[in-house]
């Protein structure tokens, strides 16, 4: 896989960020749940977030390429990190394609320099992989509108500055009567949940965010009234690209200690990476994860280009979540009973992987996209 020079440099700060200031912190925020405000501000300095979103709107204007990049050495660091990262390229993304100049003024650069802390909301307790099943409604008033509803699973927030909000503006209309909003969360109204305890990527703040009556101005509603669900679904793709990079960046993490520990262990007078078994276990670790990371860069580069991304998006992610689980359970099994106890790097990549299998949209619904775009547009990639 060959490497523009801007390509190289962007991989080459990440994994240097990565190595010096994230890795060393890993252990402690998975044991303390801590949100790591002072690397987020690092990150912002240096224009680790915003990395597709224009030049003009304060983002680093590169390619769908070079977030994979980003989000793969973020992750190879710590998982949660990357997550924020991608979760910046979504906000950003919506808001230099959708948002008003106004919009983009207000909340583009703090966003980008980690100064206001976002929220994506989406999920609902009736709505997770089925989001035409939100409850959430914003009903229009004389000064503007009026949000009542919840949201769960947020990533942000219970630390969330501003929230995202997918919302039904036309109950009868189904996918085309949602509409998204930006709600400030200092609003009257609007609360938070507590934080979710969770079993990996740890120091992402996962919780609900509730709206009771909360008046928004016109101003909120981003993008056109009854375009929400197209809205956000369209920023998908670009997720499930992210994911994915950051799930390969678990797997080669996962790669490198066991291959690291194979080589120092002894047993039998051997070092253990000299058993044909184990030998296997890692030459099938890095076959799988390399395939995964050349589908990772197919999808971002169709993204760019626009051919049939869809059905490639899924694969990389389908693929990178599963691959991210499965080898990271074989970094264990190298590790032995060692990588069973906490304070062991592979103890914690085993349950940072396994969210990648289920959040972006399940591995499940990603086997459906592919085979209903095999079936409309043929098996030829």
């Amino acid at each position: 896989m060959k490497l523009s020079e801007t390509h190289q440099q962007i991989r080459d700060t990440t994994r240097r960020f990565a190595q010096e200031v994230i890795r060393p912190l890993a252990e402690e925020l998975d044991r303390e749940e801590r949100f790591p405000a002072e690397v987020y501000r690092q990150m912002g300095e240096l224009g680790l977030f915003g990395i597709t979103v224009p030049e003009a709107y304060g983002g680093a204007g590169l390619d769908a390429a070079a977030y994979a990049l980003v989000m793969e050495e973020l992750s190879r660091g710590y998982s949660s990190v990357a997550d924020q990262c991608g979760l910046l390229e979504l906000v950003g993304t919506l808001l230099s394609v959708h948002g008003t100049e106004a919009q983009r003024a207000q909340y583009m650069e703090p966003l980008l320099r980690a100064a206001l802390r976002p929220a994506y909301c989406i999920t609902e307790s009736d709505a997770g992989t089925d989001v035409s099943g939100i409850r959430t409604t914003a009903t229009r008033t004389a000064d503007g509108w009026e949000l009542n509803g919840a949201k769960l699973w947020i990533h942000n927030a219970p630390v969330a500055d501003v929230a995202f909000v997918l919302a039904r503006t036309n109950p009868a209309a189904g996918k085309r009567g949602m509409s998204i909003f930006i709600v400030d969360c200092d609003l009257e109204g609007v609360s938070k949940g507590p934080k979710e305890h969770k079993m990996g990527q740890r120091a992402s703040q996962v919780g609900e965010l509730h709206f009771d009556r909360v008046k928004l101005r016109h101003d909120a509603l981003l993008g056109e009234e009854g375009r929400g669900f197209h809205i956000m679904m369209s920023v998908l793709d670009k997720g499930r690209v992210g994911i994915a990079a950051l799930a390969v960046g678990i797997a080669q993490a996962g790669l490198e200690a066991a291959l690291d520990y194979a080589q120092t262990r002894k047993q039998f007078g051997s070092h253990i990476a000299e058993f044909q078994g184990v030998q296997w276990m890692l030459a099938d670790m890095a076959k799988d994860i390399q395939a995964a990371r050349l589908l990772v860069h197919d999808a971002a580069e169709r993204l760019d280009t626009g051919d049939r991304a869809s059905i490639a998006c899924s694969m990389a992610k389908c693929f990178a979540g599963d691959t991210a689980v499965k080898h990271s359970a074989n970094a264990v099994q190298i590790f032995g009973g060692s990588g069973y106890i906490r304070g062991y790097e592979v103890e914690r990549l085993y349950r940072d992987a396994k969210i990648t299998q289920i959040y972006e949209g399940t591995n499940q619904i990603q086997r459906t996209i592919i085979a209903r775009d095999l079936v409309a547009n043929g098996a030829s990639l």
